[in-house]
């Protein structure tokens, strides 16, 4: 049995704390007045959580939390009261809920929103039960952890008619955006290839168990994924404030391919054009190497999984040369092309100066944010067919109008989703 005061005045110290200067003190672009914020719990209160929180608190009003591991929700609230009582009685904060079943949390009136900051295998679940409680959701990338999963999601938030913001939030970025007008544009000419530089593909996990926390309700982690016993690897103290290496196993993430798939094929589908379709070929590499894929789409670009030589990003190649960009770099060869100015006629991409805000905004105006549920699934499928020719090395055709594997009948099995009961979508 774990000491709640005492552990909160460990946890709480200089590597977990910050400070929130709250949008109504500076005002200016984005000012929203307390009365007018839409209240907002969280599902998933670790390390993701916390960084989202930071994000969130003073666009919105953060009022619950619910996670497996009691002592990251303690933590979350700490932080949740600490952030708001810098900010005054002008915050209108009323104070925080812990809800150790994110069902209870769901079923609250006054709650309008939710993020959704689990690992990639509860998305699904979560995004769909929220959905159906009214809630509009901002969910973690990668969206979904299997097409299957994806077009639940993207069909809950249709019926429901919520609002769902991916968070690939390198759409809101200038230089990604200013890379894909310039693709978008002409300004490489026709473009040849596409090459993204991530990390390999999900692994089963092989983990041994360990010794599972008091604090750690380890059903409740897993879900609706297959069982594995407890692990810190899978789900370490919240006093390492470490993202957790779930990530690495096909059970619960897709490995780097997905993690870091979401945010740079993307970002290789937005300056395509892309953003409702696909690739149609998936090609693996001969043998076991960890990159090389080509994926192919119909009009015979090609999309690589590829080190260039300059850590994760994305290069387009075209006819006129090349820009590469990332969130260390952004230029081209020749040097003209990526310090060239757009033309007044020039087609402008979605300008999302702030991906919470534009959520926030969104759910206001009804109108979809710029990495919507269908956008963020047609991510997360890319992601998930890479995995899946990676873990097959076999070559296969994907329909992306109806989502389904034309020649390969391994292949489209693994587009299924792989849910235990009772989480059954």
């Amino acid at each position: 049995m774990y000491n709640r005061r005492k552990f909160l005045q460990q946890a709480t110290g200089a590597s977990l704390a910050f400070t929130i200067v709250p949008r109504f003190v500076l005002g200016g672009r984005g000012w929203t007045a307390p009365s007018d914020m839409i209240q907002i719990g969280f599902i998933g209160t670790g390390k993701q959580g916390r960084g989202l929180l930071k994000a969130f608190a003073d666009k919105a009003r953060v009022v619950a939390g619910s996670d497996a591991d009691a002592q990251k929700l303690a933590l979350f609230r700490s932080l949740t009261e600490k952030a708001y009582a810098g900010m005054g009685a002008t915050s209108g904060f009323k104070g925080f809920r812990e809800y150790k079943d994110f069902k209870e949390l769901l079923a609250q009136k006054d709650i309008d929103a939710v993020v959704i900051a689990t690992p990639d295998h509860w998305h699904a679940v979560h995004t769909v039960m929220a959905a159906n409680a009214g809630k509009h959701v901002y969910c973690e990338k990668p969206l979904a952890h299997s097409i299957e999963e994806g077009r639940a999601m993207v069909n809950a938030m249709k019926k429901n008619k919520r609002i769902l913001q991916t968070g690939s939030m390198q759409r809101s970025w200038e230089n990604f955006r200013k890379a894909c007008e310039l693709v978008r544009n002409g300004y490489l000419g026709p473009i040849k290839e596409v090459l993204v530089n991530v990390g390999e593909a999900g692994l089963p996990c092989d983990l041994p168990e360990q010794p599972k926390p008091a604090a750690v309700d380890w059903e409740a982690w897993v879900g609706p994924a297959p069982y594995h016993p407890f692990n810190a690897v899978l789900s370490p103290p919240v006093e390492e404030d470490v993202f957790p290496n779930w990530r690495k196993y096909k059970e619960y993430g897709g490995g780097a391919l997905s993690d870091w798939g979401a945010h740079m094929f993307d970002i290789a589908q937005w300056g395509l054009g892309m953003d409702h379709t696909g690739p149609v070929k998936f090609i693996p590499p001969a043998g076991n190497g960890l990159r090389g894929l080509q994926m192919v789409y119909a009009n015979g670009i090609v999309l690589k999984h590829e080190d260039f030589g300059r850590n994760y990003g994305v290069r387009f190649i075209g006819e006129k040369g090349t820009i590469d960009i990332s969130r260390e770099y952004f230029d081209s060869n020749p040097a003209t092309i990526a310090t060239a100015a757009l033309q007044p006629n020039d087609t402008r991409l979605y300008n999302s100066p702030d991906h919470y805000f534009d959520w926030l905004n969104a759910i206001k105006s009804g109108k979809q944010p710029i990495c919507d549920a269908e956008t963020g699934h047609r991510t997360s499928s890319v992601c998930c067919l890479a995995n899946i020719a990676y873990w097959l090395r076999q070559p296969f055709d994907w329909d992306p109008v109806k989502e389904k594997v034309t020649n390969n009948e391994a292949a489209q099995a693994l587009t299924k989703a792989n849910i235990r009961t009772p989480w059954k979508l």
